[in-house]
């Protein structure tokens, strides 16, 4: 049984990463932080864990309080991680942040996108980027895993085989995406309020959002680490009123003859044997993929426009934080990365 420690377990994705491990048969929590919480039962806060939590209550964050943990996940606003990576690495065995904190290669990037310099710039190459489907060699034994961030999960599972197949232009790559409201995070925001969201469907980030580095490092990134060049995306998020899910539609231009068959062949080629991918010529659904680890993925191509639509839908919480997360953290354990996660999205 290894383990487990959750700083910033408060949040959705730390409910998110309690309830996950609680259905995980080697994972124990053995420590759940929360610093506007400390002391707060984790039943009261989240009666639906309960069951399986009756006398857990969050604590303050102490890094000494993980001496001997197995894995640290990390669930903290972007910026926090940074302070306490250092310490924990000397720590435990394996953390994995969920933050943005350690996915950009280029520490010059932050600045830029995220209005900060990077406090531990050397640790950038360390981490490794968590996206097993894409990068998973690299996850083996990795002390420091950064897991991939939501919008880009479902942007870069959409595109990436078309990419690194030569198969699209990499210039001029278009994701439109929406997400429900819980990626927000769970304080109250003026902006994500009931009555804010509700029968409302916006956009936000136009033409600068932060994921969008992101995206293109990941897209310009082959598994084995060689690059694509001139990869450039343009990418908008959308805020749909729904609690959960994330559907990303990417458009591409096409380098050469492609068809539908062709490009759903490719998908299908490049995710076999994936146990969390589903290519299907269904168009995918949110709902389909709620509650689960799940990507559920299609592909057109429009002789009329010339363009070639690829589409993603994903749990925002699960395949785009949480159970990403537990994914990562079996596969530098050595676990099967199926454990503890689910494919089965719920429904209705």
């Amino acid at each position: 049984m290894y383990k487990i420690a959750i700083i910033g377990a408060s949040g959705f994705t730390g409910a998110e990463l309690l309830r996950l491990c609680a259905g995980h048969p080697d994972f124990e929590v053995a420590i759940a932080t929360g610093e506007t919480q400390a002391g707060t039962a984790v039943a009261d806060l989240y009666p639906s864990l309960a069951a399986h939590y009756p006398d857990l209550s969050y604590t303050p964050a102490d890094p000494a309080a993980v001496d001997g943990c197995d894995v640290t996940f990390l669930g903290l606003p972007h910026g926090a991680s940074q302070a306490l990576v250092p310490e924990l690495l000397d720590r435990v065995g394996h953390v994995v942040d969920l933050a943005a904190d350690f996915r950009l290669r280029d520490a010059a990037l932050y600045p830029t996108w995220y209005g900060e310099d990077h406090e531990v710039p050397g640790l950038l190459d360390e981490a490794v980027y968590g996206l097993p489907e894409l990068f998973r060699s690299d996850l083996a034994g990795a002390r420091l895993v950064a897991a991939a961030g939501c919008y880009p999960t479902a942007s870069a599972l959409a595109l990436a085989p078309f990419v690194r197949a030569g198969a699209i232009d990499p210039a001029g790559l278009v994701v439109d995406a929406a997400s429900g409201v819980s990626g927000a995070g769970r304080p109250p925001k003026s902006n994500t309020s009931f009555c804010t969201v509700d029968e409302d469907y916006t956009a936000y980030g136009l033409a600068g959002h932060r994921h969008t580095p992101e995206i293109e490092q990941v897209l310009s990134t082959r598994a084995d680490g060689t690059t694509v060049g001139g990869v450039s995306v343009m990418f908008t998020p959308h805020l749909a009123p729904m609690n959960r899910g994330i559907l990303a539609t990417c458009y591409a231009r096409p380098t050469g003859d492609l068809d539908t068959d062709g490009a759903l062949t490719l998908l299908a080629e490049a995710y076999a044997g994936e146990p969390f991918i589903v290519v299907d010529e269904r168009s995918p659904s949110t709902k389909a993929t709620l509650g689960s680890n799940a990507a559920h993925l299609t592909a057109r191509v429009d002789p009329r426009t010339g363009w070639v639509v690829v589409l993603c839908a994903i749990d925002n919480l699960v395949k785009g934080a949480s159970g990403q997360a537990v994914q990562c953290a079996n596969a530098a354990l050595g676990l099967d990365e199926a454990t503890g996660l689910t494919s089965i999205g719920v429904y209705p």
